[in-house]
């Protein structure tokens, strides 16, 4: 009787969301504290299991120490870019098909080597319906006495649409003393007449603004765009551009890529896995990171989940579990308490609802 009372009690205490068990219910409630679990998490198709990052979904489908049964199906019917469990094992070959992108040609990124300026930077002032989604990509050359130091030598602006808006080599202002000529392609003649850095900095700060002033800069509803790009805050360091954190997205930071230990993957790592081509095989080109960063973007994005009130992107909507709630706490099931609890980032598919479409779901 009392072995049976035990694990009627342990089965009390298992989280609704990740599964594992604690021995007493305020274990549990601290858990729920401190985890963040919510629907916006990369959840198991099979086992509904829900985990912090799409790497950490990907160990449990097919790591080393899988959950046999979800690796099973998973291996018959789950795209392996996406991480998708679809209907039927030709449903899966016809999604997968459709989920992997083709890279982009060797011939086009030569021809943007040689592009020179394009610049199709428009203030709109707000004229275009939805929030605007641009990608930018730096490539670095060095300065400094020993090469270590990055400056911004080139830089690549696209829309949606993958088209360039802005594309110019920028020269730096210290001398260059390594041109990285192996990754970059970048020589010295390319820099010669190039565009002055404060210049570039100026036309791309007043195009993410977008008629709005920095102060007034909000993430719904005004005119600023959303910048997405890979490790922003070295770019625009380089570029000495200051833009607000709510306007950015970037795959680097974005927890639902990151490793499993909370550390940044590579932009290269993540086109391979979750895009399905390579890039930085040779000679890097901007544009082919921005396309990376877009598409990634529009990816995660396009994710289908249940909005939930209150909305996690209030910051003080974040704490349901406060101290004072703990004996209510204790008293609610693990679904229930899952069901009140809110992620601890912003979800990219709350890009794709406006405030006024979110009551149907």
């Amino acid at each position: 009787m009392d072995s049976r009372n035990e694990s009627s009690e342990t089965l009390r205490n298992k989280c609704a969301a990740c599964f594992r068990q604690f021995n007493k219910i305020e274990h549990l409630v601290e858990h729920m504290r401190t985890s963040y679990h919510s629907v916006h998490e990369p959840i198991c198709g099979i086992c509904k299991k829900h985990c912090r990052s799409f790497e950490s979904l990907r160990e449990h489908l097919i790591g080393p120490l899988p959950k046999q049964e979800c690796k099973n199906i998973f291996n018959i019917r789950g795209c392996r870019f996406c991480l998708a469990i679809l209907d039927s094992s030709n449903a899966r070959w016809n999604h997968q098909e459709r989920c992997q992108f083709s890279s982009l040609s060797a011939g086009l990124l030569a021809r943007l080597a040689n592009l020179g300026i394009r610049d199709n930077l428009t203030i709109d002032n707000g004229g275009t319906r939805g929030p605007q989604v641009v990608a930018l990509a730096c490539k670095m050359v060095g300065g400094g006495s020993d090469g270590s130091l990055d400056l911004c030598a080139r830089v690549c602006l696209i829309d949606e649409s993958e088209n360039i808006i802005f594309h110019t080599y920028v020269k730096p202002p210290i001398p260059v003393t390594n041109y990285r000529y192996e990754t970059t392609g970048i020589r010295p003649e390319h820099l010669r007449d190039a565009m002055p850095l404060r210049q570039a900095q100026r036309k791309i700060q007043d195009f993410l603004c977008n008629g709005e002033p920095m102060w007034k800069i909000r993430p719904k509803g005004g005119n600023a765009r959303i910048l997405v790009g890979h490790c922003l805050d070295h770019d625009l360091a380089r570029l000495q551009i200051e833009y607000p954190a709510v306007m950015i997205r970037d795959t680097s930071k974005y927890p639902p890529l990151m490793k499993t230990s909370k550390l940044s993957n590579s932009l290269k790592y993540l086109t391979q896995a979750y895009l399905g081509y390579d890039i930085q095989t040779g000679i890097q080109d901007p544009y082919e990171d921005c396309v990376a960063t877009m598409r990634l973007y529009t990816r995660m994005r396009s994710q289908a989940h249940k909005i939930e009130y209150p909305l996690v992107s209030d910051p003080q909507n974040r704490n349901t579990f406060p101290s004072w709630r703990q004996t209510e706490l204790e008293r609610m099931t693990p679904q229930q308490m899952l069901e009140i609890s809110r992620s601890d980032y912003y979800c990219w598919c709350l890009d794709s609802r406006d405030s006024t479409t979110t009551a149907a779901y």
